[in-house]
């Protein structure tokens, strides 16, 4: 079979191939899925990077989330039940970037066949992120303040859906001015482009000096410090990304004064932590925001697994108009109506 590799860490342009693997047998509690789609997340090319909290021996292959069908399931009476089926894999073992791949029988979610491919594909690393935090973790009321960091992301998009449809504000943070107008004609209540230093200080005076009571950050560094000290009295921040490498550096008043906290979100940490039926309860609030379009993705361009470095190229580059997908065949690519590069 085709799949991506990496023999070392580095940049992913660098040390991603497309190589032929032999095909791997499930195991007991485990699936054999043939793959149809995946995308190239961030937390992917942290893992080739070798920044990722969890690393895989190597050689490995990328891939954390992805859609595919069942070929075969090793003992275990659930994992029988889905041969067949369209299924969301969540992967642990083998990544997602290959024609096929190992999956957990219990991280594999049969899927609407109302649910677009390419929807499929992205179901669960950003729309299951948006909404458990926004909805689940923080639990924001209406009416309150949500700042968030990486605002123009995908999944800061989803935010900002989930905030109109549940009456919460969000105050987001971009890099670039030009995206300021963007996120308020999509719905953000306030665009603020600012890091580091002046981040504070324009959140200060865009909430009369009250600060926010949640808040939520993909980058770290310089810009989650900053967002620390906007909290307001008994404010929460919840860190569930490091696109910065740098640490945090935060003054110990910013929390003791308001009685503040800081907490940490990985996806997959929470998700093993549900039983079946809240798993269940979950994915069908997910499909049912995605087919309303609140936590649908936006896809700019699929590439065939010989492009992975075109696809990686492309996944990085700014105002790149939507998720870049992995087509595992030209047949499965055709299935979808979308512009792919080959």
């Amino acid at each position: 079979m085709r799949a991506i590799v990496f023999d070392k860490f580095g940049e992913p342009a660098e040390v991603l191939r497309c190589a032929e693997r032999p095909r791997p047998e499930p195991g007991a509690g485990e699936l054999l899925v043939r793959m149809l789609a995946a995308p190239v997340n961030p937390s992917d090319l942290l893992n080739v990077r070798g920044k990722y909290a969890k690393l895989p021996s190597l050689p490995a292959t990328p891939g954390f989330e992805g859609i595919g069908i069942v070929e075969s399931a090793g003992p275990g009476l659930y994992g029988r039940l889905l041969v067949g089926r369209r299924v969301a894999a969540m992967n642990s073992r083998t990544g997602s970037w290959g024609e096929f791949a190992i999956v957990n029988a219990r991280r594999a979610i049969p899927l609407s066949p109302r649910l677009p491919l390419e929807q499929g594909a992205m179901f669960f690393v950003n729309p299951a992120t948006a909404y458990i935090l926004t909805r689940k973790l923080l639990a924001v009321p209406p009416g309150e303040w949500l700042l968030q960091t990486a605002a123009g992301s995908a999944l800061g998009r989803m935010v900002i859906r989930l905030g109109r449809r549940f009456g919460f504000r969000t105050l987001n943070i971009v890099r670039r001015a030009d995206q300021v107008a963007e996120l308020t004609a999509l719905g953000g209540d306030l665009a603020i482009a600012a890091s580091g230093d002046d981040l504070r200080d324009k959140v200060r005076s865009a909430t009369a000096g009250a600060g926010v009571r949640f808040a939520i950050d993909a980058v770290g560094g310089a810009t989650a410090s900053a967002v620390a000290g906007c909290l307001a009295p008994r404010g929460r921040l919840v860190l569930y990304g490091t696109l910065s490498p740098e640490p945090l550096s935060i003054s110990p008043r910013d929390l003791i004064g308001a009685g503040g906290t800081i907490e940490g979100f990985w996806l997959g940490s929470w998700m093993e932590r549900l039983n079946l039926v809240s798993k269940l309860r979950l994915v069908r609030m997910l499909t049912r925001l995605i087919l309303d379009g609140v936590l649908k993705s936006e896809v700019g361009a699929v590439y065939p697994l010989e492009k992975v470095v075109e696809a990686v190229m492309t996944a990085e580059r700014p105002a790149r108009g939507g998720k870049v997908l992995l087509g595992m065949t030209n047949d499965e690519i055709g299935m979808t109506n979308l512009s792919v590069d080959s």
